[in-house]
């Protein structure tokens, strides 16, 4: 590698660590699994299976798994 691109490479590394590091801080993540929904939600695994059943909460598939955006839990709070 050049002196150039590592001059150039270096701060995008460093602030690619930056990002990474405000991203794993956060409280709640963007992606959540169904006990991620229960202890952000504090309701019972249950009523999600149940909101799950009558179509009112929607997951999205990845890797096999339902996971569910954050936004789309808080829209469904709200009613």
């Amino acid at each position: 590698m050049t002196q150039n691109t590592s001059e150039i490479l270096i701060p995008v590394i460093e602030r690619l660590n930056r990002i990474e590091k405000i991203l794993k801080q956060s409280d709640t993540p963007n992606l959540m699994t169904i006990k991620d929904l229960v202890a952000y939600t504090r309701l019972s695994e249950a009523t999600i299976r149940r909101a799950l059943m009558r179509g009112t909460l929607k997951p999205f598939k990845e890797d096999g798994k339902k996971l569910f955006r954050k936004s789309d839990v808080d829209v469904w709070l709200k009613g």
